[in-house]
């Protein structure tokens, strides 16, 4: 009997569970979405020193979260493909690649919008700032690699590499503050202690990370059902051209 993961890593399983699963999930990302932006944008209040200018932080602290959980992701879907030679590993890596980016861009724009206010400038040459750009770039290498090569098996063992090599970006990034002497703020939601944000920017806070982790599923999830479609036109149609290819080789010649 199989079990539940077994289950799942059939892609024709994964097909018709993520059917039912994902307006679902879809819907209920942008319910708690919009919630979260009514909640910080009307309710909040503004911080006693950084005034309306703190509202940034709803987008920007949950991007810079998924920048560093998308790349998580296909740092584990990358080691189920080279240990467990997992069906949807591959597929799930590939999918999570530019979603991972454009949330790690998002956190890069926000933040420098952020810093401006605050330190002056958009940019200054920060731990946590360049490691971020860093895993911004690594982003477009993993897909770069696997979009220059024409074997999809190579690319895919490839780019696993890499991936699990570049994984070392994301306790840097995690722990820069504490390591250098940096710009940017140390951590103020997770840590030992407790919370030192304040309770009416903390709440839309944590709703705003919610809702935009179920989009970054929502899509994850939209973009491994194109990539597994993809794989079965292409399977279907290789399969069609050696059909014709042996058809044309079997007919007599006149």
């Amino acid at each position: 009997m199989q079990t539940w993961t077994q289950k799942l890593a059939n892609p024709t399983r994964f097909m018709e569970l993520s059917a039912t699963i994902l307006p679902w999930l879809t819907g209920a990302a942008v319910l708690t979405l919009a919630y979260a932006m009514y909640l910080a944008f009307f309710v909040a209040p503004p911080d006693y020193q950084q005034g309306e200018t703190v509202k940034i932080m709803f987008i920007h602290v949950p991007a810079a979260w998924l920048a560093m959980m998308g790349y998580t992701v296909i740092a584990l879907s990358s080691f189920g493909l080279l240990v467990f030679r997992h069906p949807l590993a591959d597929v799930s890596a590939k999918a999570a690649a530019p979603i991972g980016a454009a949330f790690t861009l998002l956190a890069l724009i926000t933040g420098s919008l952020w810093g401006k206010p605050m330190w002056g400038t958009y940019w200054v040459w920060d731990a946590r700032l360049t490691s971020v750009l860093i895993l911004f770039f690594l982003y477009l290498g993993l897909m770069a690699l696997r979009s220059s090569l024409e074997d999809e098996s190579t690319a895919a063992k490839l780019t696993a590499v890499l991936a699990l090599v570049g994984v070392v970006i994301l306790p840097i990034i995690k722990f820069s503050v504490d390591w250098w002497n940096t710009l940017h703020q140390p951590a103020s939601v997770l840590k030992m202690g407790g919370s030192t944000i304040h309770p009416d920017l903390l709440r839309p806070l944590l709703i705003s990370a919610i809702g935009f982790s179920l989009l970054f599923v929502a899509m994850h999830l939209k973009a491994m059902r194109n990539e597994v479609l993809r794989r079965r036109v292409k399977a279907l149609t290789m399969a069609e051209v050696e059909r014709a290819a042996r058809g044309h080789a079997a007919a007599p010649a006149e």
